[in-house]
């Protein structure tokens, strides 16, 4: 089925692969600050079931506080990288807003939300996390690589409410931009929120701020496991 694209901005630029059969679920996966959807579709596809499409979106171009206002692609402003330094609440929001609207239109379009895998990379997997924890939909699952969860105050009572979302959460123990105990202080967060028999946490020793194939031959089993072919 077709759909209109261009009620959906973040559509109309995005990096579509297609499944190779009859699509029957969706991979919808954020890049991190600076990046496009590009680098990630590339090894996405390595990794692409049959019957799955990725959608790779990219951000918008917006100055960054924490890249002394210079502009980027970004999700949302960062004034910083420690657990205690001020969010941009209303860009985090709208973010989230525009991915939910991309999950609207794919289920306009023949694939319901519990058939869609939202997952992104450092500030990606961060608004990866939040969009899926408060949207009205319960998806089929999150991977959340490298990241935190944006607005943590706020949760477990910002919460849509659907405890039974499967999250796989990854992170290099030796991570220096996104520290290693952000990924613990995030998998605990997300285990109060969810139910913590389905938050998977998994770390990879010199693994720097990046990703590996052993991270992605688990997101790869992850798929299989929540995407399975119907």
């Amino acid at each position: 089925m077709c759909g209109n694209n261009m009620s959906v901005p973040l559509l109309t630029e995005a990096v579509t692969v297609s499944a190779k059969e009859k699509e029957t679920a969706v991979v919808i996966f954020l890049h991190g600050l600076g990046d496009t959807g590009h680098g990630w579709a590339e090894t996405l596809m390595e990794i692409q079931p049959s019957h799955v499409k990725f959608i790779c979106p990219h951000a918008p171009s917006i100055p960054v506080t924490l890249n002394m206002k210079a502009m980027m692609p970004a999700w949302f402003d960062l004034m910083g990288l420690k657990p205690d330094i001020p969010e941009d609440e209303s860009g985090i929001k709208r973010a989230a807003d525009n991915i939910k609207a991309i999950i609207e239109h794919e289920a306009k379009n023949g694939i319901p939300p519990h058939r869609i895998i939202l997952g992104g990379f450092s500030q990606g997997g961060a608004l990866s996390l939040y969009t899926a924890l408060t949207c009205q939909h319960q998806l089929a699952g999150v991977v959340a690589l490298s990241c935190w969860l944006p607005l943590h105050r706020s949760f477990p009572s910002a919460s849509s409410g659907n405890k039974n979302i499967p999250i796989l959460q990854c992170h290099g123990e030796n991570d220096c931009m996104i520290p290693p105990h952000f990924g613990v202080m995030t998998h605990e967060k997300l285990r109060l929120i969810v139910n913590p028999d389905l938050v998977n946490f998994k770390t990879y020793p010199d693994l720097s701020h990046s990703s590996c194939p052993q991270e992605m031959v688990a997101v790869r089993e992850f798929i299989d496991k929540y995407l399975p072919r119907i």
